[in-house]
């Protein structure tokens, strides 16, 4: 497929200068999905220079790009994050995509999942915890959140703790090497030789864990090459890590801001689900995905031709009004309403049970352990914030110590 040069004149054209850390993108998604739900951008705004880039914001928009894997292609994701992710399952579709993702998904069975509940997660919050809990102060973002998610990813993956900082820089390095490509080529590949000697040692002598099962898993024959092994590992660490890390301090913004909210839950831990469930739908911690036009097409009306960048706003869509009335509004009593937040179709992501399961049982130590939890009224109040990825960069609380 031929990159196009050309402007597509037939769609409207809007301003997106929205800066990539601090920006507040909702009131131009807001008014697009009310104005001109497929909107074209200058394609530089979006890291794409050679050809049309189309803004997605509408529930039933966004559902039809994700599910029509035919139309819209994952092969772009090859061309910016892939080149610093390596072999990419998010790159690819059809039949290559389904025989990649089962190998993968072996790793994810639900045995798993209990098994790093009890082994692996509640103990790496509660350490976090055992070290804040007697202060009676603190920056939740520097001292927990920021922190927990990448433990346990590295956890699974047999990264040794000590190392997990180390890991956060690579994964934050990689996820935006786009706007930095030498300093994100560098952390995939310091990634990479930090990962070799126990991709080996698990093919040498399996140890029946995440990174075993990854190596040694087969179907029909087939088992994943060191590149897809090593991309998806890549993809793992910053995903597992950024995203959740984020949507906790969203939660947790939530729970300190929303009127009532946390008095609510103090006393119903059987809302922590809902408030999970809520807080991914309200402030989504990554905001889109990115799609490619295999044919000329159109989409609500809006003619897009072969090769376009489609710019898949799940964040937006997660605030349609047409489906979540006064949808900037946090409501944890919410009527049950699947969000997008995790995609849909072939690519929805593997590990949201997992994200699921380390929000809530943050939620719950949290609740436990740092009682009479609220804002430090000395400190600025927490700012959501960021384009393409969003949470609060601080989260300054007192609480009683224990």
């Amino acid at each position: 497929m031929e990159p196009i040069a050309a402007e597509h004149d037939d769609a409207p054209k809007v301003d997106y200068a929205i800066d990539f850390f601090t920006g507040q993108p909702y009131p131009i998604w807001d008014d697009l999905r009310g104005r001109c739900p497929v909107a074209q951008v200058d394609g530089s705004s979006m890291g794409v220079f050679d050809r049309p880039s189309f803004l997605v914001t509408r529930w039933d928009d966004v559902e039809t790009v994700l599910r029509d894997g035919e139309t819209y292609s994952s092969s772009i994701n090859a061309e910016h994050i892939g080149q610093f992710m390596g072999e990419l399952m998010l790159a690819m579709d059809g039949k290559e995509h389904r025989a990649y993702r089962n190998l993968v998904a072996h790793a994810f069975r639900a045995s798993q999942l209990e098994q790093w509940d009890e082994a692996l997660v509640r103990p790496t919050i509660e350490a976090l915890l055992d070290d804040l809990a007697p202060l009676g102060r603190a920056d939740l973002v520097a001292g927990l959140t920021a922190r927990y998610p990448v433990q346990v990813i590295c956890g699974i993956v047999g990264v040794p703790l000590e190392d997990s900082l180390q890991f956060h820089q690579w994964a934050e390095e990689i996820n935006t090497g786009p706007l930095n490509p030498p300093v994100g080529m560098a952390a995939s590949q310091a990634m990479r030789a930090y990962l070799e000697p126990l991709v080996a040692a698990r093919r040498a002598e399996p140890t029946g864990d995440f990174l075993s099962d990854l190596v040694h898993a087969e179907i029909d024959g087939e088992r994943l090459t060191d590149e897809k092994i090593y991309g998806f590992l890549r993809l793992l660490l910053p995903a597992g890590a950024e995203t959740t890390f984020r949507a906790l301090g969203n939660a947790l913004v939530a729970l300190l801001t929303v009127p009532g909210l946390m008095d609510r839950v103090v006393a119903d831990r059987s809302l922590i689900p809902a408030v999970i469930e809520e807080t991914l739908r309200w402030e989504t911690s990554v905001t889109q995905v990115s799609r490619v036009a295999t044919r000329d097409t159109e989409l609500h009306g809006c003619p897009i031709p072969a090769g376009a960048v489609m710019n898949v706003l799940t964040a937006s869509a997660n605030h349609d009004e047409d489906r979540y009335p006064h949808s900037g509004d946090f409501d944890v009593d919410r009527a049950a309403q699947n969000h997008i937040t995790f995609g849909t179709g072939q690519h929805q992501c593997l590990g949201m049970h997992l994200a699921r399961m380390e929000l809530r049982v943050a939620l719950e130590s949290i609740l436990d352990r740092l009682p009479n939890l609220r804002l430090d009224p000395d400190a600025p109040e927490p700012i959501i914030m960021g384009l393409a990825f969003r949470g609060p960069d601080t989260l300054n609380v007192v609480f009683d110590p224990s």
